[in-house]
């Protein structure tokens, strides 16, 4: 480690790092800020990974059990270009959490993919599919239309709501939920791109939606909500 000010110009070529402050204390901002940065990143592609995952989840059961398509090609597209891309940005503008410094130096040839990473994908994408097959079903009750709009708004809602669980590995109580505002926004400018959707009448034919009951509403939202408070539930058992 060389000196950015009073170091040499020896000193500085034969150096791993240049403190340009002359400040060792600027380390410790670098180290923090770097694994702030990589975890946003990890976080991010955490919940993109899950959410697209349980989409497939879902629609490769239908097709096992000769069902109709749980959605329809537009609900991906909407779900994936407007809902998906406000909380992964907000995970991005995750502000900096100090308890990273306690964490063990990361290998460097260490894949995203790790273990740990592919478990939790696999148990966020299953409890996000199965509360989604469930709307379906519940629907299916009533029509094939029905049962495909329950499935899209689960799903939608659910992943906007697994934005908060997938800001960081700790529970939201912990971190507290106002701690990022960005989240918050992207949530609520979700909630009310789909509310468009589901609630404006010359929506429902360019989305393929149809009319919902408030017991159908209610529903949708319970269920979205339930994989959310299901991993915050285990966060809470394990600490």
């Amino acid at each position: 480690v060389a000196m950015g000010i009073t170091g040499t110009e020896v000193s500085k070529d034969a150096a791993a790092m240049i403190l340009a402050d002359d400040n060792f204390a600027t380390i410790i901002k670098a180290v923090l800020n770097g694994r702030n940065v990589y975890r946003n990143i990890i976080n991010a592609i955490q919940f993109l990974l899950s959410g697209n995952l349980a989409a497939i989840i879902a629609v490769l059961y239908c097709s096992v059990m000769a069902l109709d398509s749980p959605f329809a090609p537009v609900h991906l597209l909407f779900i994936n270009l407007l809902t998906d891309s406000l909380p992964a940005l907000a995970i991005g503008m995750e502000p900096t959490d100090k308890t990273l410094l306690k964490n063990k130096p990361r290998d460097p040839k260490e894949g995203i993919l790790t273990k740990n990473f592919t478990v939790k994908l696999a148990f966020f994408g299953i409890l996000i599919s199965a509360a989604t097959m469930v709307a379906y079903y519940t629907g299916l009750k009533v029509d094939a239309m029905t049962a495909s709009t329950m499935a899209f708004a689960t799903l939608t809602l659910a992943r906007l709501f697994h934005g908060f669980t997938c800001r960081s590995e700790r529970s939201i109580v912990e971190i507290g939920i106002a701690s990022n505002k960005w989240s918050i926004g992207a949530f609520v400018a979700g909630v009310v791109l789909l509310a468009f959707v589901l609630f404006v009448p010359f929506m429902h034919s360019l989305f393929e939606v149809t009319v919902l009951t408030g017991k159908q509403i209610l529903t949708i939202a319970g269920l979205a909500f339930a994989p959310t408070f299901i991993i915050q539930l285990v966060r809470a058992i394990k600490k």
